[in-house]
């Protein structure tokens, strides 16, 4: 009985533990909002000042970046502030809700805008002649604004619900207020959440089985030629034929399709996608869908644990990894430019020819003299 604690007092333990945690968290985000807004300024400076990437995949990469950067500066600031308090919020009801709108609006844009770009993506691949002639700057533009409707629509209505929008002490930001099924109305957005990112992904997965079937060598049919004096044309025809006919050795009228021979009316709008091009859409394509995949790995525990508090009624979730979880959706914020890089080619050779100053490796010296 002598060496038990009175009830107020801690273990040492437990107070190294109350200073070290604040720490770790106030140096961990400040790392993540330097890295979000280093590397997302890099990726949009460069995306604006080479006049190649300005197409349709990089006009939207440049909208997700815009979006990462005013969420690191619009949220995070307040988040630290809120650690360094000790998890408390003194600013008042009007700015968390502010705050929490912006957050739910930051993770809905992202959320819509990849499920738009897996769309677009499919038919780059799918349906290239009808992408490349429709999905011009102003088709980017008018997506973009439909995304941002969109996220605003689903993140505004909660502002004027009394009770939705809260500062929650155990995430230490502004949020939903997560509660039981029946006392909270917050499962909506729940499920659509969960149902455009799952879109999303049947996106992905009916390009990758396009791909796949279009890939499979198919067993050459023979089609005979049609045969007019000599003048064989039709899907059977050789462009050997054609040659024949065109020394002479035929007569009689004009075949009307001679294979080989290029028509002179040539539409120029129409475009076939060739293996460079295909390359590149695939290119594309592999970039986006990490995104994808890295935005569902770093949100899936965090709406894994809201999911539990929706669902059971006093489901109370560890306070480590709901700590770890929401410290997982603020490194989404930085991610971005780092699979971009790390899976697009092409822009890491737009990078290093914009910046050779700063990406050049130095010749190491001989360490000899030669005579």
């Amino acid at each position: 009985m002598a060496n038990a604690s009175e009830p107020g007092e801690s273990s040492p333990s437990l107070r190294n533990y109350a200073v070290s945690a604040p720490a770790a968290k106030l140096a961990s985000l400040g790392l993540i909002a330097c890295a979000s807004l280093t590397g997302n300024a890099l990726l949009s400076v460069l995306v604006l000042r080479d006049r190649s990437l300005h197409r349709a995949p990089y006009y939207f990469l440049l909208d997700l970046c815009a979006a990462d950067a005013a969420r690191a500066l619009a949220c995070f600031p307040f988040v630290m502030v809120s650690v360094g308090s000790g998890s408390s919020w003194s600013h008042g009801a009007a700015s968390c809700k502010a705050l929490a709108f912006l957050a739910v609006l930051f993770c809905f844009h992202v959320a819509f805008l990849l499920f738009c770009v897996s769309v677009t993506r499919y038919m780059a691949i799918a349906h290239h002649r009808f992408y490349s002639k429709r999905m011009t700057r102003r088709t980017c533009v008018a997506v973009i604004c439909m995304v941002w409707t969109l996220s605003v629509a689903m993140a505004l209505p909660p502002v004027f619900d009394v009770g939705t929008y809260k500062f929650i002490r155990e995430e230490e930001q502004c949020t939903f207020e997560h509660r039981y099924v029946k006392a909270n109305d917050t499962l909506g957005f729940m499920l659509m959440l969960a149902v455009v990112v799952g879109a999303t992904h049947v996106v992905y997965v009916k390009m990758l089985f396009f791909v796949y079937d279009h890939r499979k060598m198919k067993p050459a049919q023979l089609i005979p030629a049609i045969s007019q004096n000599w003048t064989f044309h039709g899907p059977g025809a050789t462009g050997q034929a054609a040659a024949n006919w065109i020394a002479g050795f035929g007569r009689g009228p004009t075949p009307p399709t001679l294979v080989g021979i290029r028509q002179a009316s040539h539409n120029p709008d129409r475009r076939l996608l060739v293996l460079d091009e295909f390359k590149t859409e695939k290119r594309i394509g592999k970039m986006f869908y990490m995104i994808t995949l890295g935005f569902f790995v770093l949100w899936c525990p965090y709406v894994a644990a809201c999911y539990v508090r929706v669902f059971l009624k006093g489901g109370a979730v560890p306070q480590v990894y709901l700590s770890a979880a929401v410290w997982m959706t603020f490194a989404h914020a930085a991610v971005n430019p780092i699979i971009a890089f790390a899976f697009n080619k092409e822009l890491r050779l737009r990078l290093r020819a914009r910046f050779p100053r700063c990406l050049r490796t130095q010749t190491p010296m001989e360490p000899y003299y030669v005579i």
